[in-house]
């Protein structure tokens, strides 16, 4: 299939390099990337003709008034029957507006939440998508070629592919601050623990192994006791709106809701947990990190 990738950053230009590897034929725009076949939206959509398909456009640029003019300059630019993706972290509320304001000119709209952050390449995104059956279907090819086995979900409608990947990232929330704290706990003690040694020990059958943990073993293994980081975690939005979710729904989020907290009070910059986080943010996401440099640069 042929499709328009609007955004070439972390995520979008490793999707489109696994899109091409797997046949689709992708038009990347982008104004940062000089090498781009398009720069703008007016260059990018009249590239997105197909025989046999709609034009189809994939947004991955970051959440909030950057998606909101995307989407906007392509209502105004692609026609009935074309259809929308957005495959950022937006606000489900904000992407139930964009369905209806597309479906107004007759362009459909699918919401795709999207996890794997720079190992996605290799391994394949999780893939979890809102929409209707008919536009899902559309678009199938190319989410079979983005996700792993078993790596894709249509949640349900516009909205709730956005809602979906919502809580998944309140949950990493909290997975990420109990291994922090665990490491935190470990390094504090005076037996002198090999914390490394601990860790590296849990990924093999152990019941709290997880692909997060690998990624900790490796970020200790590159920056030993962490020297050199930061100990200061950004809050990227995510988390706010799952916890105002649970308490709009009267769900108990103590968990979740707690690394949120921790979030916001992660000035401490020699805190051990903290310092976790943001490696590990650095290690799926490729996220910057806060060095200690004499000239206190961000990386």
């Amino acid at each position: 299939m042929k499709l328009g990738m609007i955004g070439l950053g972390r995520m979008g230009g490793n999707m489109a390099e696994r899109l091409r590897a797997h046949g689709h034929e992708v038009i990347g725009m982008d104004p940062g990337v000089e090498d781009a076949p398009a720069h703008s939206l007016d260059e990018l959509v009249p590239l997105l003709d197909a025989e046999g398909q709609p034009r189809i456009a994939w947004v991955m640029v970051p959440a909030g008034d950057i998606t909101e003019q995307t989407i906007k300059g392509l209502a105004e630019r692609l026609s009935s029957g074309d259809l929308v993706v957005d495959g950022g972290n937006s606000n489900f509320m904000d992407t139930m507006r964009r369905g209806e304001e597309l479906a107004a000119h007759g362009i459909g709209f699918v919401d795709c939440g999207t996890s794997g952050g720079v190992w996605g390449l290799e391994n394949g995104y999780c893939l979890m998508v809102g929409g209707s059956p008919e536009h899902v279907a559309t678009l199938q090819p190319i989410f079979d070629a983005l996700a792993p086995e078993d790596g894709f979900a249509h949640c349900g409608g516009v909205g709730t592919g956005h809602y979906s990947k919502m809580v998944h990232n309140g949950v990493e929330y909290g997975l990420m601050q109990a291994y922090a704290e665990g490491y935190a706990i470990l390094t504090a003690s005076d037996l002198k623990i090999d914390s490394l040694a601990a860790f590296s020990a849990w990924r093999h059958g152990s019941v709290v192994q997880s692909w997060l943990l690998d990624l900790l073993v490796r970020a200790l293994e590159q920056t030993p006791n962490l020297e050199g980081i930061k100990g200061v975690a950004a809050d990227s939005g995510e988390g706010r709106w799952t916890v105002t979710e649970a308490v709009r729904n009267g769900v108990a989020a103590p968990v979740i809701s707690a690394a949120l907290f921790a979030r916001f009070v992660s000035q401490d910059e020699d805190d051990p947990a903290m310092k976790v986080v943001a490696a590990l943010r650095q290690q799926f996401g490729g996220h910057a990190v806060e060095l200690d440099t004499p000239e206190g640069e961000q990386h």
